[in-house]
């Protein structure tokens, strides 16, 4: 066994380093497995598994997701949430700088997207809140930890990808998602309040009070994205719809709200619909190459062979969390989620199910620690996307994301001592 780990380590780290695609990379690797270490015909398994990950009725929801969010960021959408949210946002300390918390938090609920969330709300609240005086740095730092929610808030495309992978029901992974979702966002303004009331000459004073009637007028503009919230995340949760079925009509609602916003045109329908198409075919080709992998791994017996290397070590479930953390950050070091997630469920999952850890806790929490690898360079997909806003250094970036990461972990830490964060609304939904 610990030839084949290091024999497969090995390619793989040659393989991600020379630059090849995550998905050609998992094929190599699991045909290095087959062919190496079996006597399996190679190539009927990589045909029969590839075809078969191509086909799965779950898989369906994800482009339909990723075209909503498609549209909706090129939408006057983060306009009209800003409008609605800062009146309300002045009176508590930190003041609009809890608008990048709560306005991510809204986005991811009808984008799915980490990338998305912080390429829409930056171009907006960057520009906004550094002309009204708040410390860059913080607005960064807040913009990149807060984005990260759209990975964990429903419908996130990543939370499909690990029901998918690992054959989870991904309506109770949605489920499962939305109160540590709300956690982390009470998580983030709490620190906003602590940093604002250390350091009041940092934050701007509050501008002129507005009345209740001017606040309920401007909060009128969030009808839309409420409306569109409740329709797909409410439809799923009510029974009505299920996650592909929500997809769909999150789509439809996003089309009409954008056409009667006047955003919709033919370039703009057009470049959200071949950027849906690109991201869900890179996401739809890495799944089948890890498709592929799992069945490699399966009949090489790496796998069961590893959980019962580990099972020697008694590892506490504890433990192996703690484990299982550090590794997950690593590789978030120099892996998009998504890789992370396809690239260690095959061989993960036994040691898991072998510890007893349910397996929609156990998604959550790997959400979460995939979240802190967003904004932990050299690859953090946030601190990019930052770094294009901005024209900034990556690790200046990083540095100020740096307490909203530790924020995250103890995420972690609060979804461990108390598991009901996580299982609550899943084991109601099934009552």
């Amino acid at each position: 066994m610990l030839v084949m780990m290091l024999v497969l380590f090995g390619a793989l780290l040659l393989l991600l380093g020379s630059g090849v695609w995550v998905a050609f990379s998992l094929m190599a690797l699991g045909w290095l497995g087959l062919s190496q270490f079996t006597s399996i015909p190679t190539g009927d398994v990589m045909a029969s598994d590839i075809w078969g990950s191509s086909y799965s009725w779950e898989l369906t929801a994800l482009p339909m997701f990723i075209w909503m969010g498609e549209i909706l960021f090129r939408s006057r959408l983060a306009d009209d949430m800003f409008t609605g949210l800062s009146p309300w946002m002045q009176r508590i300390p930190g003041r609009l700088l809890h608008t990048n918390v709560v306005g991510s938090g809204l986005f991811a609920a009808v984008s799915g997207s980490s990338a998305a969330t912080c390429a829409t709300m930056g171009k907006m609240t960057i520009p906004e809140l550094t002309k009204r005086g708040y410390d860059e740095s913080v607005v960064i730092g807040t913009l990149a930890g807060s984005a990260t929610l759209g990975l964990l808030i429903p419908p996130s495309i990543i939370l499909i990808v690990y029901g998918v992978a690992t054959d989870q029901s991904i309506s109770r992974l949605f489920m499962a998602g939305v109160l540590p979702g709300l956690m982390l966002i009470s998580l983030f303004a709490l620190y906003l309040m602590l940093w604002a009331w250390r350091y009041p000459d940092r934050v701007p004073p509050g501008e002129e009070r507005l009345p209740l009637i001017e606040k309920l007028r401007r909060a009128r503009r969030l009808i839309p994205l409420l409306g569109l919230i409740v329709g797909v995340i409410g439809s799923i949760y009510a029974g009505l719809a299920s996650p592909t079925e929500a997809a769909a009509v999150g789509v439809v609602l996003s089309l009409l709200l954008a056409r009667f916003q006047g955003t919709m045109t033919r370039r703009v329908f057009s470049d959200a619909l071949l950027g849906a198409v690109r991201t869900s075919t890179m996401i739809a080709f890495i799944l089948a190459g890890a498709s592929f992998l799992t069945a490699a791994m399966g009949f090489t017996g790496l796998p069961r062979d590893l959980a019962a290397w580990i099972g020697t070590l008694e590892l506490s479930p504890w433990m192996l969390l703690a484990a299982l953390t550090l590794l997950f950050i690593l590789l978030g070091c120099f892996l998009d989620g998504i890789s992370v997630v396809v690239l260690t469920t095959s061989i993960m999952l036994p040691m898991v199910e072998a510890a007893g850890i349910d397996l929609i806790w156990f998604g959550i929490f790997l959400v979460i620690v995939v979240e802190m690898s967003q904004i932990t360079p050299p690859v953090g997909f946030n601190l990019f996307v930052l770094q294009g806003m901005t024209g900034r250094n990556i690790l200046s970036i990083a540095w100020a994301a740096l307490p909203f990461f530790f924020l995250m972990l103890l995420g972690v830490v609060l979804i461990s001592l108390f598991p009901e964060i996580v299982t609550y609304l899943p084991t109601a939904m099934n009552k």
